[in-house]
């Protein structure tokens, strides 16, 4: 039984909707919040969490909801309210798939994944209060240790949710890893990769043959010390699982990347977010469908919202997640900063190829002289690596990227090109890169 269910209703569940559901095991089971009433626990007796229910988010952007969960799903403007349940206890994912039943039933909408959907009471039969999580520990954390806070995640795709951005912040705060474990078949969304490159934060697949080894290195993994760690051999050298290079095809699906950092000055007319908006129109034909904080991105787009929202939070710096519509895949992560000279946007945008398919290379340099004149650009490089043209992350080995054009901005624009993407050529772009990149210094 899976332990995240999400209902998906055509209208906000009120209260008393979330109470309804909230009574999925029986009057004899309590409620809490968190997060000053962000989040909703249904706890047992003796008040430790069985199910927590992040408040409800309208997802207006259309096609995120597919983008994220699949199969035939609402895509008009829809409710998104999400409980996860504790992997303690042999109750909870039921209790779990029963509030989000419960609130379909209720507001005439649909529960993922369907099969977990019920409006049954949901008794619990065991004991319940064997190894508490202390006080305060962020709801998705299923084990903590002193060195590391550990989530199971049993979806599909692994997106960067509110649960997880906060499960994060929360490890980090702490002086503490965050080790995501899921089975073999899982993707992670390219937010969620960002946020969990390098160490200590992990990836963990756990395969029920090959056991636990890194979605991202495939480094063979055990669990010791608080934490898991590469099983090394008597050289140093920790072995790659099996699964990790097995059943490597190339689909002729590719990936266009751009990593561009720009800079402007801050003052009061300051519009941010019209640097990868300027991306957005040049490279899949249109603006960006939508933005936000976590995944699902729910708020359609808009640069002067971009803007009050980075100034609300300056000078602490802001990390967005964008996105496209329907049609070409695309997706950015934006993190704005604060610095001594400026306000700086760091961008990666990924746009997603089918076989086929041709990047618009034609478009490139004259989006970076169009970046360099008009949006501070300071430095944009541009790379071509064999990947899914979702621009989901799967745990097998992929070829790295492989550098196409380096752009320094500035006041003469100078626009270098590397090559033409091919692996053939790989190292000698990334070293000419690099002595680009030493020149400028």
């Amino acid at each position: 039984m899976t332990k995240d269910v999400i209902a998906l209703t055509p209208a906000m569940p009120d209260l008393s909707t979330l109470l309804a559901g909230l009574h999925a095991g029986g009057p004899g089971l309590g409620v809490g919040t968190l997060a000053d009433g962000a989040v909703v626990q249904l706890c047992a007796p003796d008040g430790r969490p069985l199910v927590s229910v992040e408040a409800p988010i309208l997802v207006q952007v259309p096609g995120e909801v597919s983008r994220l969960l699949g199969g035939p799903v609402p895509e008009g403007p829809v409710w998104w309210t999400e409980a996860r349940a504790s992997t303690a206890v042999a109750e909870a994912g039921r209790l779990a798939g029963s509030f989000a039943g419960r609130l379909a039933t209720v507001l005439g909408g649909s529960v993922w994944p369907a099969e977990a959907a019920s409006t049954e009471v949901v008794p619990l039969t065991g004991d319940v209060s064997a190894a508490p999580l202390p006080t305060g520990t962020a709801p998705a954390v299923d084990v903590l240790t002193d060195s590391t806070a550990v989530i199971i995640q049993d979806r599909p795709l692994v997106a960067l949710t509110s649960w997880l951005a906060d499960a994060l912040r929360t490890a980090a705060d702490s002086g503490r890893a965050l080790h995501i474990v899921t089975p073999p078949g899982a993707r992670l969304s390219l937010p969620a990769r960002v946020a969990l490159r390098g160490l200590p934060n992990r990836w963990v697949i756990q395969h029920p043959v090959h056991g636990y080894y890194d979605g991202l290195s495939g480094a063979v993994l055990h669990w010791r010390n608080g934490g898991f760690t590469p099983v090394r051999d008597d050289n140093g050298t920790a072995p790659v699982a099996a699964p990790f290079t097995a059943g490597i095809a190339d689909t002729g699906e590719r990936q266009l990347l751009l990593t561009l950092r720009t800079r402007h000055p801050a003052d009061d007319d300051l519009v941010l977010g019209r640097a990868v908006e300027t991306c957005f129109r040049d490279l899949t034909g249109v603006p960006p469908g939508g933005w936000s904080t976590a995944e699902p991105v729910n708020v359609p787009w808009s640069v002067r919202e971009v803007t009050a929202l980075a100034r609300s939070r300056a000078p602490r710096s802001t990390l967005l997640t964008v996105v496209s519509g329907p049609g070409r895949p695309a997706i950015a992560t934006v993190r704005v900063l604060r610095t001594p000279v400026g306000v700086e946007e760091d961008t990666t945008l990924a746009v997603g190829y089918d076989g086929g398919e041709e990047p618009p290379w034609e478009r490139i340099e004259p989006l970076a002289s169009r970046l360099a004149a008009e949006h501070g650009l300071l430095t944009l490089l541009v790379c071509l690596r064999a990947g899914r043209r979702d621009l989901t992350v799967p745990a097998r080995l992929e070829a790295p990227p492989v550098p196409v054009s380096f752009t320094l901005g500035g006041r003469e624009v100078a626009h270098h090109r590397l090559g033409d993407g091919t692996g053939g050529r790989a190292a000698q772009a990334w070293e000419q890169f690099r002595g680009l990149v030493r020149a400028a210094r």
